[in-house]
């Protein structure tokens, strides 16, 4: 990184990672507190789950810590850090900023991704991540996955994100919101994914403090206002018909992230734990 030292460009390696290990440890703490929570629906006779981790090595350099539950409000959520280094292949650097020359990288960062029991709470997904090549750039959002209609969860989930970008510039939510309609969309379907959200990449505004600042807050924003719709449905009863519509929603979940996803195919590249990487897919899903 051109204008850094090698001591600079460590310490903020160690921060951000820092802080992506640091998110993990309280949202892992919420949901099972939610887990613990379940008051309503046949769930209720069912025991609260708890996190389980697991660490893994990548062989080219670093590894990262996965951490997946599988409970009575989460039929399954995984929320996983990492933090790997190593050489690009020569056909994967040339589509990576600043990593033509000589394939060098650092990356770290944090995946959630949850898909509860009950269709009337949506599936979520969060990552934000810091990348280090002869550049280096922060990346990521957060997304919203209604299995049935409901546009008080979208409102709700999108005033927490605008909420987390008008902090730091209001300019932030109008193109992270059109960036994340246009990415999350399944092109063969001709249909979005979910209710969108927010996504960035390449930040690098010049300020390294304030690019930090905003992701944390975008981790910090998907966290309580999708612990607080996670809250306020988990109680509902549903039927088989709302179970069948979730499974088949969920069906266009894995499409996108096994089709058309740029995560997937980054940690599939990079060498990277392919259980992780697949932590995304939900444990039972169906297509009509």
């Amino acid at each position: 990184m051109e204008g850094h030292t090698v001591d600079s460009i460590a310490q903020r390696k160690e921060q951000a990672a820092g802080w992506f290990a640091t998110l993990r440890d309280q949202i892992c703490t919420s949901f099972e507190t939610i887990e613990a929570g379940l008051s309503g629906t046949e769930n209720a006779e069912m025991p609260a789950g708890r996190f389980a981790r697991k660490i893994w090595e990548r062989d080219g350099g670093g590894g990262g810590e996965m951490s997946v539950m599988h409970g009575r409000v989460f039929e399954k959520v995984g929320v996983n850090i990492s933090n790997v280094h190593g050489t690009f292949s020569e056909e994967f650097r040339k589509s990576i900023p600043g990593a033509d020359a000589d394939g060098q990288f650092w990356a770290a960062g944090i995946s959630l991704v949850a898909h509860p029991f009950n269709p009337h709470v949506p599936s979520a997904h969060m990552n934000t991540r810091f990348i280090v090549t002869s550049r280096a750039w922060f990346g990521g959002g957060g997304d919203l996955t209604p299995m049935l209609p409901d546009q008080a969860a979208a409102e709700a989930f999108h005033e927490s994100m605008q909420t987390a970008c008008d902090a730091h510039d209001p300019a932030y939510y109008p193109r992270f919101k059109k960036w994340c309609d246009e990415y999350f969309f399944l092109p063969h379907r001709n249909e979005p994914r979910g209710i969108g959200g927010i996504f960035y990449d390449n930040l690098d505004t010049g300020d390294w403090d304030a690019d930090l600042a905003f992701t944390k807050d975008v981790g910090r924003h998907f966290h309580t206002g999708y612990a607080e719709i996670i809250r306020e449905r988990m109680n509902k009863d549903w039927s088989a018909e709302d179970r069948h519509n979730q499974l088949v929603k969920r069906g266009r979940y894995v499409e996108f992230n096994l089709l058309h996803d740029r995560g997937t195919l980054f940690g599939l590249k990079t060498g990277g734990n392919i259980e992780a990487i697949l932590m995304s897919m939900p444990p039972e899903v169906r297509w009509p």
